[in-house]
C-alpha cells in the first residue's frame, strides 16, 4: 500500500527533480518551396517515422503530441499525425513565429517535467510560399506593429524585406557602436555555408568564397542575399520520454537529457531603448540564457556545440553577446579568432544553421535539437564535433519569444560507444586496413542508385574486430532507392549483422579470401538477411585492385 501524501505537499520526487530525455529525432531534408511537390502531411509522415524508427518504438507508444507551425489552419497538426496513426491522443498546435519548433519542445519538455506524461512527440513542419515573410491578416491589429513602429523611428523604412531590415539595422547598430565590419559579418555566412556541405538535410551544400558572399546582391545595409536564411518546406520530430520510460525500455545507450530549458518574451527594454539590437530580442535571449545558466549551474565556457537562430548573420553575431559566448561588443573578435567553428573554442551552427540549411519556422527549433542530439551521439559524421558533450540551442522568434536549452547525455557510461572511445575510433577509421572495402563499396552504391532494386535494399551493420590498437569499428552499409550510404560509428537497426576481423575483411575486399570460406571457417559471421550480405560482397571484385 502506498504512503498517503498530505494534502498540498508533493511526492519527495519533486517536478523540478524529474529528468527529460530525448530519444529518437527525425527530419526531412529542407527543401525549397517549389523544389518538391509534396505536402505537409507527407513531410511529417517522414519525420515521425524516423524518430519512432530512431527510439525503437511505435507511434502506440506516444502519449501526447505538441506540433508547431506558423502558416496553416487551426488543426493541421492533427491532420499530419493522422497519416502516422489515429490513437487518440491529445494533439496541441503551437504557434510562435520562428520559435514555434522549440516552443513545442518547451511544452513536451514540461509535460514530462510535471509527471503528466511518460512519452511525448514534438513536431514541427512548414509548407511555405516562396519570398519574404507577408501577414496574412489584414483586418486586424498586426502582432509586430510595436516592432514596426519602433524602427521607423530609428530609421528610415525602405523597400525590402521588414525582418531584413530588423536585423540589417542591428547590424548597422554594432557596427557604430563596436566597430564591427561587414566582413565580419561575411565570414559568419562563410562559415555556415561551408558547414552545410557536409549536411545531408541542408537546403544549400554549395559553398561559397567570402568574396561571393559580400557580392552577392544586397538585401538591407550589410545583408546580401548569401546572408539571409531562405524560405523553406521541411519537418523534423523529436520523441522526449521520462527516466522511467528510458529504463523500461533499455534506451539508456542513446538517451540524451535536456539539461534545462527556458523561455522569455520581450522585456520593456525591448521597446524603450530605441536601439535595433534590443528590437531584435537580445535582452530576452540574454534573460532566457541566464536562467538557464543560474539553474543548471554551467556556464558558457562549458558549452561544446552550439544551434543557434541565425536567420540573418548579423543575429548570429549579436547572440554570441547574449548568450555570453564572449562579451558585449567583441563578437567581431570572436569570428576573428576563429572560435566559432571547427578547431576553436565552439563550434557554432555545424548543420550549416539556418542560412544554409534553410528555415522552415515551424520545423526549425526540433531540427536544430535533432543535430545536437546526433553530436551528442556521435552520429553526425564529417560534421562531428570531437569531444562534444555539452550543446546549447537558441531559437527565436520576433514578436516575441525565444528558447534555449542545454543538452548532454543522459547516462554517458551506458552510451553505444563512450565519447572518448568514439573519438579514437574517428581518429583511427582511416587505419582500418577495411577502409577499402567499404570506400569502394560507398563509391559503388553511388554508382548504382537508380538500378537497386527491392530485393537488394536493407541495412547491413559490419562490426570490425582488432582493428588498429585492437580497437573495433562499426559501419552502416544503407541500401536505398536513390539514398544508399556508408556510415561510420553509428547506432542504427540492421537487417543482417557482420563480425570479422579487420584484416579478415581487407583480404575479402582484396579478393585473398572467399567470402563462403571466411563464413565456413567462422571468420565471418553473419545474423539476419545473408542474401543481402552476399550482394554487398559479390562487388568485392571491385575494389580487388585497391592498394591499401
Amino acid at each position: 500500500m502506498s504512503e498517503e501524501i498530505p494534502k498540498g505537499e508533493l511526492p519527495l520526487r519533486s517536478l523540478a527533480s524529474r529528468r527529460v530525455f530525448v530519444v529518437g529525432v527525425g527530419m526531412t531534408k529542407f527543401e525549397k518551396p517549389t523544389a518538391v511537390k509534396i505536402d505537409y502531411p507527407d513531410m511529417v509522415k517522414e519525420a515521425v517515422g524516423k524518430a519512432l524508427d530512431d527510439a525503437h518504438i511505435k507511434y502506440d507508444d506516444i502519449q501526447q503530441a505538441c506540433v508547431g507551425y506558423v502558416y496553416g489552419d487551426s488543426t493541421c497538426g492533427q491532420r499530419a499525425l493522422y497519416e502516422v496513426g489515429m490513437t487518440g491522443i491529445p494533439i496541441y498546435n503551437i504557434h510562435n513565429n520562428c520559435s514555434t519548433g522549440s516552443s513545442a519542445l518547451l511544452m513536451a519538455s514540461q509535460l514530462l517535467k510535471g509527471g503528466i506524461s511518460d512519452c511525448v512527440l514534438a513536431l514541427g513542419f512548414e509548407k511555405m510560399e516562396r519570398g519574404s515573410l507577408t501577414s496574412k491578416f489584414r483586418d486586424r491589429v498586426n502582432p509586430m506593429d510595436k516592432h514596426i513602429r519602433l524602427l521607423s523611428s530609428i530609421q528610415v523604412v525602405e523597400p525590402a524585406p521588414m525582418t531584413a531590415q530588423m536585423f540589417g539595422g542591428a547590424g548597422l547598430e554594432h557596427s557604430k557602436k563596436y566597430g564591427t565590419t561587414q566582413q565580419h559579418f561575411a565570414k559568419i555566412a562563410w562559415k555556415n555555408h561551408k558547414h552545410s556541405t557536409n549536411n545531408p538535410y541542408s537546403q544549400f551544400q554549395k559553398e561559397y568564397t567570402l568574396e561571393e558572399i559580400m557580392n552577392s546582391p544586397v538585401i538591407f545595409g550589410p545583408l546580401t542575399k548569401l546572408q539571409c536564411c531562405p524560405t523553406s518546406n521541411g519537418a523534423a520530430a523529436a520523441i522526449l520520454v521520462s527516466e522511467d520510460f528510458v529504463h523500461q525500455h533499455r534506451l539508456e545507450k542513446q538517451a540524451v537529457e535536456i539539461l534545462g530549458m527556458e523561455m522569455a518574451t520581450d522585456i520593456p527594454s525591448t521597446f524603450e531603448e530605441k536601439s535595433c539590437i534590443k528590437l531584435v530580442g537580445f535582452d530576452m535571449t540574454k534573460k532566457a540564457a541566464d536562467t538557464l545558466y543560474q539553474k543548471t549551474g554551467l556556464t558558457p565556457a562549458q558549452v561544446d556545440v552550439i544551434e543557434l537562430h541565425d536567420c540573418f548573420s548579423t543575429n548570429e553575431l549579436i547572440t554570441y553577446e547574449a548568450l555570453g559566448l564572449c562579451e558585449i561588443g567583441k563578437g567581431g573578435e570572436l569570428v576573428d579568432s576563429g572560435n566559432n567553428t571547427y578547431g576553436g573554442k565552439y563550434v557554432i551552427n555545424p548543420s550549416g544553421g539556418l542560412i544554409s540549411k534553410g528555415h522552415p519556422l515551424g520545423a526549425t527549433g526540433i531540427a536544430q535539437c535533432a543535430e545536437l542530439c546526433w553530436q551528442l551521439r556521435s552520429l553526425a559524421e564529417k560534421r562531428q564535433v570531437p569531444g562534444a558533450r555539452i550543446a546549447l540551442q537558441h531559437n527565436i522568434g520576433l514578436g516575441g519569444a525565444v528558447v534555449v536549452a542545454l543538452y548532454a547525455l543522459g547516462f554517458p557510461q551506458q552510451a553505444a560507444v563512450s565519447q572518448d572511445r568514439s573519438y579514437t575510433f574517428k581518429e583511427e577509421r582511416d587505419q582500418f586496413k577495411s577502409r577499402i572495402f567499404f570506400s569502394k563499396l560507398k563509391e559503388f552504391l553511388s554508382q548504382q542508385n537508380d538500378k537497386i532494386s527491392s530485393q537488394n535494399k536493407g541495412t547491413c551493420c559490419f562490426h570490425v574486430l582488432d582493428g588498429p590498437g585492437g580497437s573495433e569499428g562499426t559501419w552502416y552499409v544503407i541500401v536505398e532507392d536513390g539514398k544508399s550510404s556508408v556510415s561510420f560509428g553509428d547506432n542504427l537497426p540492421a537487417d543482417c549483422t557482420v563480425t570479422i576481423k579487420d584484416s579478415d575483411l581487407a583480404d575479402i575486399a582484396l579478393g585473398k579470401l572467399n567470402p563462403r570460406e571466411a563464413f565456413s571457417t567462422k571468420k565471418l559471421k553473419i545474423k539476419g538477411n545473408v542474401g543481402l550480405l552476399m550482394k554487398m560482397f559479390s562487388h568485392q571484385k571491385s575494389v580487388a585492385t585497391a592498394k591499401l
